[in-house]
């Protein structure tokens, strides 16, 4: 697949993606592709004793900023304390407990009542009069496929000190400027706060990467992988390309054994299989978020005919393309 393509002021050479990826930063690319989507932001004032259920949320992130005061997490019956300053992540949206302190009663955070601000934003006051506590927490989703894929080997909890020195200055910083909209809103406050949460949800998963031993395994020792970083950012950036096996091969500056071998021992699966699976997850997000044709989907999908692509999709994610759309319009 040769040429080139234009289309309003983009032209786009084909041949580009058979030249050998640049040695930039493979990992830091896929950080740069995602897209972090917020579904509920809560401003929380408790006062002791008092204590939340969070359930557990499929296909999200929970987060918990505390601004003022302290609490206990209580995750698969391990009590973390939480002090001002400090956040804690759970990247599989796991259930858990938020308390005044350990083995205090709590209630399911759904079942209280909170104060709307906007359609993303609320307020909530809960607890029995004592010690006050200030927290901000969040249910976010990373809503591109790479953002998914790092979900997916990211532990069970992640936590953030404010006040950890190796973090920055500017980390401390953020916390900080969480705190004082917390403590009293303002006009825009939510959207300050939803975004620098944000910011900082972000910046859990890269203290995670920097310091995790699990980050040299799989996905991600591929992703940093001088030669197999290559491959796995041609086919980011490339989807729609015709790869071929060789073609990825060049791309890692290995021969085709070579490279056909090291990328199955290091992410379990062929690089072949690994395209496909990026393709279809591509095509899954364009199903959800555009009303493209079916056939333009199936085309980018790198299928040439929209019943191949739907069988492969419904072998892969058990329902054909057509109700995925329809379970998003519904």
């Amino acid at each position: 697949m040769t040429g080139r393509i234009e289309k309003a002021d983009l032209v786009f050479d084909m041949d580009d993606c058979f030249k050998p990826a640049p040695l930039a930063d493979p990992l830091g690319e896929v950080l740069h592709m995602l897209r972090l989507t917020g579904t509920l932001y809560c401003r929380a004032t408790m006062t002791a004793p008092w204590g939340l259920i969070m359930p557990r949320l499929v296909e999200s992130m929970i987060f918990v900023i505390v601004t003022a005061g302290r609490c206990v997490a209580e995750i698969d019956g391990e009590n973390i304390e939480l002090s001002a300053g400090t956040m804690v992540l759970l990247p599989h949206g796991d259930s858990f407990r938020l308390l005044s302190e350990a083995g205090a009663p709590a209630e399911p955070l759904f079942d209280l009542p909170v104060e709307k601000i906007s359609e993303r934003y609320e307020l909530m006051t809960h607890g029995g009069g004592g010690e006050m506590t200030r927290a901000m927490a969040g249910v976010v989703q990373f809503d591109s496929v790479a953002g998914q894929r790092l979900m997916s080997v990211l532990p069970r909890v992640i936590r953030i000190d404010g006040w950890d020195e190796s973090l920055g200055d500017w980390v401390q910083s953020t916390l900080g400027l969480i705190a004082r909209e917390a403590s009293a809103l303002k006009p825009g406050g939510e959207i300050v706060m939803t975004r620098l949460a944000d910011i900082l949800v972000i910046q859990a998963v890269r203290t995670w990467l920097d310091s995790a031993s699990e980050a040299e395994q799989g996905w991600l020792a591929a992703l940093r992988d001088p030669q197999l970083g290559r491959a796995l950012v041609a086919i980011h950036r490339y989807p729609q390309t015709d790869w071929t096996l060789a073609q990825l091969a060049g791309q890692a500056g290995m021969s085709r054994s070579a490279f056909s071998a090291r990328f199955s021992e290091r992410l379990g699966q062929s690089a072949m299989a690994y395209l496909a699976q990026w393709r279809l997850h591509l095509a899954r997000a364009r199903l959800m978020e555009t009303t493209d044709p079916m056939a333009a989907v199936a085309r980018q999908a790198g299928y040439q005919s929209e019943a191949a692509f739907s069988r492969a999709f419904r072998q892969y994610f058990g329902k054909p393309p057509g109700a995925t759309r329809r379970s998003v319009v519904a």
